[in-house]
């Protein structure tokens, strides 16, 4: 039996749950929980915000554990592994996508999350193929949150070949902003942090930004007319996308990995004029978690966590929906 923590109504609290996972797939793996992350989706699921949560919920899609058992079929992990899991537990690894490498975009995809029961729990099981070791010198603790929010914001350097003489601005210096500006730094592109907070205008130029901009400064967005390649939208709420897109230089982009439910108002003539463009994207490939997990663990990057014990979950949850964390909340088990 895996012993987790569920809930069992939209935003409900989470109790002690036990569920019987059954035999071990052949190509599958039993991961031994040691941390978790919690993250805004497991909000989003857990208050059904997406229409697609399936009860008695169990979160948790950040994992940093050890492998406790294999599949048959499985070579690539021993007893003892330290491992990550992210947003996907399994892919079809048949289709055109993932014979690609894009088994993120797959789309028979299975979230950890989402029909299954995530990693709030003692254990947790995925498809292998998913499954990423850790480098020796990451740490366990901050691990899980790359798993999703790290990865999140590493793709979009490797999709569009991010130059490291780019000069990119983040929007929102939070979970997902914290990280993104690490990782830039360290590309080796000039950094600009938006925000209208004195307090994370400081800490962002400790993470590594270069600059801040007041994101409420509409002469401020003015002055930077055609300055930025990239721009990348870690927020989940309706800006005026008009005006950031107007910082973007010839052929610039304005990326979100922020899930903003409202549509968009953009003008294409303000995207036509200048060959600018608007994209999005999910979590990455198991392949790009593994480059983003190296390049991490070579440049010391690390996500700033809070840690509550397991047992303490809805103390946790109510942090992230209602405190201000600094940065990523984390269950250890």
């Amino acid at each position: 039996m895996i012993k987790a923590y569920a809930a069992f109504e939209p935003g409900g609290e989470l109790k002690s749950f036990e569920y019987d996972p059954g035999p071990l797939g052949d190509h599958d793996v039993e991961i031994e929980v040691d941390y978790c992350g919690i993250c805004h989706s497991d909000l989003s699921m857990l208050n059904n915000e997406w229409g697609i949560t399936q009860y008695p919920f169990v979160p948790g899609h950040e994992v940093a554990g050890r492998i406790s058992a294999v599949g048959k079929h499985v070579n690539k992990f021993s007893i003892g592994d330290r491992v990550g899991l992210g947003w996907h537990s399994s892919y079809c690894n048949e289709c055109n996508t993932c014979m690609e490498g894009d088994h993120n975009l797959c789309r028979d995809a299975q979230g950890t999350i989402v029909g299954r029961h995530g990693g709030f729990a003692d254990k947790v099981r995925a498809q292998a193929a998913s499954v990423v070791k850790l480098p020796d010198t990451l740490s366990s603790e901050s691990a899980g949150p790359l798993f999703c929010g790290g990865i999140t914001v590493f793709n979009p350097i490797v999709q569009f070949d991010l130059k490291p003489t780019a000069r990119v601005g983040v929007i929102g210096i939070g979970g997902l902003g914290h990280m993104a500006v690490q990782f830039l730094n360290k590309w080796g592109c000039e950094v600009t942090a938006f925000t209208s907070s004195e307090a994370k205008r400081t800490e962002a130029l400790e993470l590594g930004a270069h600059r801040t901009l007041d994101s409420r400064d509409k002469d401020a967005l003015k002055a930077s007319a055609g300055y930025f390649d990239l721009i990348i939208s870690t927020v989940n709420v309706e800006l005026d996308w008009g005006g950031y897109i107007s910082t973007l230089r010839p052929k610039g982009r304005l990326h979100l990995v922020g899930a903003v439910l409202e549509p968009m108002k953009i003008s294409v003539m303000a995207l036509m004029g200048g060959q600018r463009s608007v994209s999005s994207s999910p979590v990455g490939s198991p392949a790009v978690i593994a480059q983003m997990l190296e390049f991490a663990a070579r440049h010391r990057i690390e996500p700033k966590v809070e840690v509550f014990p397991m047992a303490d979950v809805n103390a946790a949850i109510d942090r992230l929906e209602n405190g201000s964390p600094r940065y990523r909340v984390v269950l250890k088990r």
